[in-house]
């Protein structure tokens, strides 16, 4: 039954029998089969299909909740289980914001101090996208904002603010400046993070609430391609200030303050609201409370 539910998670998420059985790990055939037994057995028609997948019936959506739970849980009990007998190991998964890729290493690092058997994979993905892989299990934790728009049922862990810099070189427009404003960052030239994600929504707001309005003339989903052009000379952006500093702002590049309106969004840990915990992400959420605790990223 596990392995059939975990089949109806899949097609749903990646809305195609074929990349559903290919994650899956199974022929598209058998992956068909497994979901099929799954409507026998519950007596309802979960996915509305021909030879494509079109969405699940509204009984298919209300299993898919359960599917989450129920699969979810045995995960945790396997792990549980795992670890009694051989203490923390195997892969722990997490999504980070562009923005906060900074930050990562103040987790991650002292973690696998405490626990050398485990492996990490980091990937790196909008906030929006951030939520939807922890809510279809394919990531275990994630780190987004935390206070500019909804999260929905999870448990979190506020780990810093988010301050924001015109980064920039000397001989560029405002380059010479010690303080800018929104306003006056509005009116020059920019390269930015794509509309999909969440810091270029909050730049746009910033910049709007300065009465002006950006437009970008080089956009991507890349802060590390948006740093490169930077240092090229002939560039400006906007980024974190902690993720300025991770890169590096030695000149000719200048880190210049941004002001009225002063702003800070909130940075932190995202988890699934379980109980009990995954034995992984729970070691997990104990660091981020000790890191926030800490302030060691409040510098």
């Amino acid at each position: 039954m596990i392995d059939k539910l975990e089949f109806l998670i899949t097609v749903a998420s990646e809305k195609s029998f074929s990349r559903a059985a290919e994650l899956c790990g199974v022929t598209q055939p058998t992956l068909s089969a497994g979901i099929k037994q799954l409507e026998d057995t519950l007596g309802v028609l979960l996915v509305n299909r021909s030879s494509r997948f079109h969405g699940l019936t509204a009984e298919g959506e209300r299993v898919l909740e359960w599917a989450k739970r129920i699969v979810g849980d045995a995960r945790a009990m396997r792990q549980e289980v795992r670890t009694l007998r051989e203490g923390l190991s195997g892969q722990l998964k997490i999504a980070v914001i562009p923005t906060a890729e900074g930050i990562v290493s103040a987790l991650t690092t002292p973690y696998r101090e405490k626990h050398p058997h485990v492996r990490f994979k980091v990937v790196s993905a909008s906030s929006t996208e951030v939520l939807t892989m922890l809510d279809n299990l394919e990531i275990d934790a994630g780190i987004t904002y935390l206070n500019n728009e909804p999260l929905g049922r999870v448990r979190t862990v506020p780990l810093c603010s988010e301050r924001y810099r015109l980064l920039t070189t000397q001989g560029n427009p405002l380059g010479d400046r010690d303080r800018v404003t929104w306003a006056e960052v509005g009116r020059i030239d920019l390269c930015l993070l794509t509309p999909d994600m969440q810091n270029r929504r909050i730049v746009e707001r910033l910049i709007g609430a300065g009465g002006a309005e950006p437009a970008p003339i080089l956009e991507s989903n890349s802060v590390i391609l948006l740093y490169d052009h930077v240092k090229s000379g002939r560039w400006a952006t906007v980024m974190p200030e902690k993720l300025a500093k991770t890169l590096g702002t030695e000149p000719p590049l200048r880190s210049i303050p941004i002001g009225e309106p002063e702003a800070g969004y909130e940075i932190g840990l995202v988890a699934p609201q379980r109980d009990p915990v995954i034995p992984l992400v729970g070691a997990l959420v104990a660091e981020a409370k000790a890191l926030a605790e800490s302030g060691r990223l409040a510098d």
